[in-house]
């Protein structure tokens, strides 16, 4: 079973819903079953490289509030995160275009490391503080997922994976993505948003039933058994 999972490296309820994902697979029967693939999204494609305001004055532009309400709300997320035990730090967050961010992740693929910078570039984003804009700092984590360095520097002072990452944003769109986090379950079946870990199991459980139904052997006889109504006779069927 494959499940693919559509996210932005700026958005919280991506990050929160890796978290109750992952809790939900680990309880899943079937887990060693399941290919999890992190697809690119971008929430702003238009978001400036180097932002001059920090994330309360972005979202208190962008909808009109006070910068007092707008800290409110990212507070309820750091809440949200700590149950998931995740530290966000919005004071330090730099709302960069995460187009350079997704083209790394892209390579990471390329070297097997995919998932492994996916949860680093989160990690670097709402906790360390990290400048996604800047591709010093990108290169960082990438060496912190044990890539060459200079080897993602050289990626990202060119324009590769730039087209495969507008790709698989276009595809969002086409699976039928408003936002993200978006799973898609075997290209079948699609959960929106940080959905709690028992809903995910939920889903992950019927994809699986309905990719795996039972199938009885017996064509014509039935063998020995107990109705759930208490009657039990070996090779006899219950009187009319």
């Amino acid at each position: 079973m494959k499940v693919e999972v559509w996210s932005d490296i700026m958005c919280p309820f991506c990050y929160i819903g890796k978290r109750r994902f992952e809790a939900a697979l680990e309880q899943f029967p079937q887990k060693d079953e399941v290919e999890v693939v992190y697809r690119s999204f971008q929430l702003d494609p238009n978001a400036e490289r180097f932002p001059q305001q920090d994330t309360y004055e972005m979202v208190a532009k962008k909808y009109g509030l006070s910068r007092e309400r707008a800290q409110a709300m990212h507070d309820n997320l750091v809440q949200q995160a700590k149950s998931v035990g995740l530290d966000f730090r919005f004071e330090n967050a730099i709302p960069a275009n995460s187009l350079d961010a997704h083209r790394l992740i892209h390579y990471a693929g390329t070297l097997g490391k995919r998932e492994a910078v996916v949860e680093l570039m989160f990690k670097a984003y709402f906790t360390n503080g990290t400048h996604i804009g800047k591709i010093e700092q990108l290169a960082d984590v990438a060496a912190e997922a044990g890539i060459d360095r200079e080897a993602a520097l050289a990626v990202l002072r060119s324009d590769r994976f730039a087209d495969e990452v507008r790709a698989e944003c276009r595809e969002a769109s086409r699976l039928g993505a408003n936002g993200v986090p978006y799973y898609v379950i075997d290209r079948k079946y699609a959960v929106s948003g940080a959905q709690p870990s028992d809903f995910f199991l939920g889903a992950l459980q019927q994809a699986w039933d309905e990719a795996h139904p039972l199938v009885s052997l017996n064509e014509s006889e039935a063998g020995d058994s107990c109705g759930v109504d208490g009657y039990c006779a070996p090779g006899e069927q219950k009187p009319q």
